[in-house]
C-alpha cells in the first residue's frame, strides 16, 4: 500500500518514540481528579466562609470531600481490578457503584446531619466537586493511550 501523502516539511528533529498504552492510568485519573476537587472546595469555600463563617465552609469542603471519596473508591477498584482481571473491572464498577450508594447512604441516615451543618453549602460543595472532578475525569481520558489492539511478537531471525 503506497501513500498519497506530499512531502512537506518535517515535524521535529529527533526520532519518533514508540508510543505505548498510559501507565496507571486510573491512579493518573485520581491524581488528576482529587487535584480539580480541591480547587472546587477553594471556590466554594471562600463565599461560604464570607456568608456563613467556619460553619460555612466546613459544610462545603465535608460535602466535597464525600464526593471526592465516593469517585476515588471508583478508582481504585479500576487500578486495582484492571492489573489483574481487566475484562472483570466494568462488573466491579457496577457492584462497587451498588455498595457506594447504599453504604453512603446509610452512613447518612444514621449519623445524621450535624446541627451546625449548613444543607446549601454542602450541596454547593458537593455539586461543585462532582462537576470539576467529572470535567478532570474527562480530560484525563480524552488525554489517555489506551491500546485497542495487541501488537504483534517480533519474530527472531531465525524464525523466518
Amino acid at each position: 500500500m503506497t501513500s498519497n501523502a506530499e512531502p512537506g516539511r518535517s515535524s521535529g528533529s529527533g526520532p519518533v518514540g514508540v508510543s505505548g498504552p498510559t501507565r496507571s492510568l486510573w491512579l493518573r485519573l485520581l491524581a488528576l481528579s482529587s487535584a480539580a476537587g480541591a480547587g472546587a472546595l477553594i471556590l466554594a469555600g471562600i463565599p461560604a466562609v464570607i456568608l456563613n463563617g467556619p460553619s460555612g465552609v466546613l459544610s462545603s469542603t465535608l460535602g466535597g470531600l464525600l464526593v471526592m471519596l465516593f469517585f476515588a473508591i471508583s478508582l481504585l477498584v479500576g487500578h486495582f481490578m484492571g492489573r489483574n482481571n481487566p475484562s472483570g473491572a466494568i462488573g466491579m464498577f457496577a457492584a462497587t457503584y451498588f455498595v457506594k450508594v447504599v453504604g453512603f447512604a446509610v452512613v447518612l441516615f444514621v449519623i445524621g446531619a450535624p446541627a451546625w451543618l449548613h444543607d446549601r453549602w454542602f450541596l454547593i460543595g458537593a455539586v461543585a466537586t462532582v462537576v470539576f472532578w467529572q470535567a478532570a475525569e474527562i480530560y484525563g481520558f480524552s488525554k489517555a493511550r489506551l491500546q485497542i489492539y495487541n501488537d504483534p511478537e517480533p519474530k527472531e531471525p531465525n524464525d523466518a
